[in-house]
């Protein structure tokens, strides 16, 4: 088996790039709009299937990666971020990283548009980043990052 530092192999898992997560809401047209609203996502296109609204958001500076946001009846809530440093311990997804230009320039954006800030901007010099978090009204948890100027 090769070890996480070994480059990969050419083989069919060399393809691998990432294309969309998604996120489950319970409700399609409340969501569509906050991700416009705070984020700048373009819904793109959107479906209803097997019960479910299906929407598909683009941030506005990227056409290779999307949400896909799943909505109806159903959706059990996540549990709230209170203290980021204690929603480590809990297993599974646990946030989804956006590179960006400024850390503190977006904090700031988002802050002007009433979203959730989970986590004010701060250096991780053992990963040489700045990051902060943030959170959409449904918990899910978002982290910004920069590189640290060396």
């Amino acid at each position: 088996m090769a070890s996480p530092t070994t480059p990969p192999v050419l083989n069919p898992l060399s393809s691998l790039k990432i294309n969309h997560t998604a996120i489950r809401v319970p409700d399609f047209d409340t969501a569509v709009a906050w991700y416009a609203d705070k984020l700048d996502f373009r819904l793109k296109q959107s479906a209803f299937v097997a019960g479910l609204s299906f929407g598909f958001l683009y941030p506005a500076g990227d056409e290779s990666f999307h949400f896909e946001l799943l909505a109806g009846q159903g959706a059990a809530e996540r549990p709230a971020y209170k203290d980021l440093h204690d929603s480590y311990r809990m297993s599974g997804w646990h946030h989804l990283g956006f590179r960006v230009d400024s850390v503190d320039a977006v904090i700031d954006e988002l802050k002007c548009r009433d979203v959730t800030i989970a986590s004010e901007p701060h250096d991780v010099p053992a990963m040489g980043l700045r990051v902060a978090f943030f959170a959409d009204p449904w918990d899910n948890l978002f982290e910004v990052i920069q590189p640290i100027p060396q």
